[in-house]
């Protein structure tokens, strides 16, 4: 029988499913962007770009594609090591294709924005500063700092980040 509880105290089978789980969601975000990248040559407008906007839009696809792929890779793993007992380690290189997966979809929702802005806002605008600083921020703070500030609160009190906090009933025993 194969062990199911790393180092870590987490269950294999309990984080592989949450991990898939987390993929799903962010693999239909991803999709969505990139299947809305690739209309994006056929419209009218797109002709009117200039090279710089035009270098940014292909910058931000492959940005897309290489998060699309670090998001699919824990999927296309497990197929390949199902059966295998290799589970823990799936999960620890799952984990890391989904950080670095995560980490490219930040940085092609950003480029997006900045695309958009470089189209909506004439040159020298503020707009053009503004609404991708702004846009980044907001990703940054929720996919970054405050995964992180979780996470160290969770070890500033003594608990492991995926630890159960058990919180005291007012019921007398």
């Amino acid at each position: 029988m194969r062990p199911t509880t790393p180092p870590g105290g987490h269950d294999i089978d309990r984080s592989m499913g949450e991990l898939l789980q987390e993929v799903r969601v962010a693999q239909t975000g991803v999709q969505i962007l990139f299947g809305f990248l690739l209309t994006v040559p056929f419209a009218p407008g797109f002709a009117r770009l200039n090279d710089a906007q035009r270098n940014l839009y292909a910058i931000d696809v492959l940005a897309v594609v290489l998060s699309m792929s670090f998001l699919v890779a824990p999927v296309a793993i497990h197929r390949v090591v199902f059966g295998t007992r290799k589970r823990p380690v799936l999960v620890s290189i799952a984990h890391v294709a989904t950080v670095v997966g995560l980490l490219l979809l930040l940085v092609a929702v950003a480029l997006g924005v900045l695309l958009v802005a470089t189209v909506v806002f004439p040159a020298g605008s503020a707009g053009r500063v503004w609404l991708p600083g702004l846009a980044t921020t907001g990703l940054v703070l929720c996919w970054i700092v405050a995964p992180l500030v979780v996470r160290s609160r969770s070890a500033y009190i003594g608990q492991e980040p995926s630890a159960r906090v058990e919180r005291p009933t007012n019921e007398e025993p």
